[in-house]
């Protein structure tokens, strides 16, 4: 028996399959120990792990060549069942091809995929891996969940990608200020600040925002601060739009709230902050008369 054909086909695939993931993990070690830069440190690593499956298959079919001609046969009358019960993972193997040669999102983007947000840590054949931020954190931080989700997912419902063509995000803070402060100084106060913490991000959105007007039939918004006022029943309440890095949402809120805040305490009153709190401002004076033998 250990001269039978099929025996030395099956000793062979066991052998060269084991000689090319040994092949394949000692190239990783290799060149990816070689890399610095993350993204391309995890390009590379899938670029030959991927290598690897097609010298598998190049090596089977060599190996089988002989029969690949009665397996023809047999393929094609059990293909019509085989992709009906397996219909789900050949729509996720679609799925990645359509990542792999579009731009739905890639390794490292911040998506949003059916409610569940999060950084794309690995897009494999069936599925994508996020690393997940939000849920019981507050804020875009991790929270230590990774979900994995299919990537047929692409073809079924919308992909929201915060990191894409502009990696920047549109965000406001809202400041209420007392009735009767100084609304120059008020203003000038918030603007100042705004410059101040989120002036470096318009210069460099604006020239990704102008990559996008060339890509898209897409207006040519302003990315600078924006400051409006609006009077409210209970107070004059700023609203500061601007533009921050999709990965300092929470950072840039902190920063911009303690400048506000520092220079509104350093105003000696001319410009104060409001809230909701009631405030007894003065009580009227009160008489007591009491009878001598009353009850």
């Amino acid at each position: 028996w250990l001269f039978d054909a099929n025996v030395g086909r099956l000793a062979a695939t066991i052998v060269g399959l084991a000689v090319i993931v040994v092949l394949v993990r000692a190239a990783q070690r290799a060149l990816v120990g070689r890399i610095e830069d993350t993204d391309t440190r995890y390009r590379v690593r899938k670029a030959v792990g991927f290598s690897g499956y097609v010298f598998a298959f190049l090596f089977l079919a060599a190996l089988f060549s002989d029969k690949l001609g009665g397996l023809t046969v047999a393929f094609g009358v059990a293909g019509a069942g085989i992709a009906f019960a397996l219909q789900e993972v050949i729509a996720s193997i679609a799925g990645w091809l359509a990542l792999t040669f579009s731009n739905f999102y890639h390794p490292g983007d911040r998506v949003q995929l059916g409610g569940i947000k999060g950084d794309v840590i690995d897009v494999g054949v069936l599925r994508t891996t996020l690393m997940e931020v939000g849920e019981w954190v507050d804020g875009d931080l991790y929270n230590g969940r990774i979900v994995r989700v299919a990537n047929s997912f692409v073809f079924k419902a919308p992909v929201f990608n915060y990191s894409g063509d502009f990696p920047f995000l549109w965000d406001e803070i809202r400041v209420p200020i007392r009735f009767g402060s100084d609304r120059a100084e008020a203003r000038a106060i918030i603007q100042q600040v705004a410059d101040r913490v989120v002036g470096e991000y318009a210069k460099t959105s604006a020239i990704a925002w102008k990559g996008m007007v060339k890509k898209y039939r897409i207006e040519d918004a302003s990315v600078t601060p924006m400051l409006t006022l609006v009077a409210t029943d209970n107070w004059l309440q700023y609203t500061l739009r601007y533009v921050v890095d999709y990965r300092r949402r929470r950072g840039v809120k902190d920063a911009l709230f303690n400048g506000i805040m520092d220079l509104v305490e350093a105003s000696s009153g001319r410009v104060q902050l409001a809230s909701a709190t009631f405030e007894l401002v003065a009580a009227p004076p009160i008489s007591v008369q009491t009878s001598a033998g009353g009850r």
